[in-house]
């Protein structure tokens, strides 16, 4: 089973992979916000002075960053940069394969259209909505608080799509549908809610955009069975990586990152993955004692 982390431009890898050799991918490719994505490391020390926070028993403490990951959000040629990209993604498809394209409300109908110009239509399954509460909000608009994930299957009339795996969600009125149903709960909607990664807790790695583990585990077992190969040629925080290994998938995570490519190594590491280094990108110095030398041409 292949448990790969790749650090290369994801185009030239996707060229040279095989067609049709891929069961599943998921991808979440940067949202173009114009914006760089951060992620600040810090640690704490106490000055009751020049304190900026307060602790345990109100003593204050002054904030040290440490370091921060982070990439820039901005593709002048957004649809050109993905239309290249999605069309070997269709090529690397397996018949039975799907691809998961999580996006924002930005984004999300330029990208429909274009996935319905190389899937085709009639591929498109769902679009589902990654509803969430976190965060600050508007006083200018209705708060955004959603992510959308476009769903299509290569071929619509043979896709995988194991429902006895599917996670079951409370009844909002168990007393209504009996002992029996509640206890199993019932089938999710095309609308999926779901806290955000806490940015206190365990499953943070501390990569900027991190998705949750169990968006991932839900679109992992319907949508793929043991032993598959899923895709990630975004791979950032290697969430797919994760969600793949735990349930007996092997996975392929590409990024040209080399922080995310750290973090997913350090995540994985339970797992065994083979790490392979494209030696001409910025930042391979960083990883070289990491992982093995791959060839791949960027033209």
């Amino acid at each position: 089973m292949r448990k790969e982390i790749v650090f290369c431009d994801n185009l030239p890898y996707l060229r040279v992979m095989p067609s049709e050799t891929i069961d599943l991918i998921y991808i979440d490719p940067p949202f173009n916000t114009g914006k760089r994505q951060r992620r600040k490391h810090i640690e704490v020390e106490q000055d009751p002075e020049n304190g900026d926070r307060t602790g345990f028993n109100n003593k204050r403490y002054r904030t040290l960053v440490v370091s921060e990951t982070g990439f820039k959000d901005d593709f002048n040629e957004y649809q050109d940069f993905l239309r290249s990209r999605l069309k070997h993604a269709y090529r690397v498809l397996k018949r039975s394969g799907s691809l998961f394209f999580h996006i924002d409300y930005r984004e999300v109908h330029y990208c429909k259209v274009l996935l319905d110009e190389i899937f085709n239509r009639s591929s498109f399954m769902n679009e589902i909505i990654w509803a969430y509460d976190y965060g600050g909000r508007s006083t200018k608009k209705w708060p955004a608080k959603h992510d959308n994930i476009l769903w299509y299957a290569k071929d619509p009339n043979s896709y995988t799509f194991n429902y006895e795996e599917m996670d079951r969600i409370p009844y909002m009125a168990p007393s209504l549908v009996g002992k029996k149903k509640a206890a199993r709960g019932k089938t999710p909607t095309d609308v999926w809610w779901h806290t955000i990664v806490s940015p206190t807790g365990k499953e943070k790695v501390g990569y900027a955009t991190q998705k949750p583990l169990g968006i991932l585990e839900r679109i992992v077992k319907v949508h793929s069975s043991p032993g598959d190969t899923l895709l990630d040629f975004f791979a950032g925080s290697g969430t797919l990586g994760e969600a793949a290994a735990k349930n007996g998938r092997g996975f392929i995570l590409v990024d040209c990152n080399p922080d995310a490519i750290e973090i997913m190594a350090e995540r994985l590491h339970e797992y065994k993955p083979d790490i392979y280094l494209c030696a001409d990108l910025t930042g391979y110095d960083k990883l070289e004692s990491m992982g093995k030398v791959i060839q791949i041409s960027s033209k």
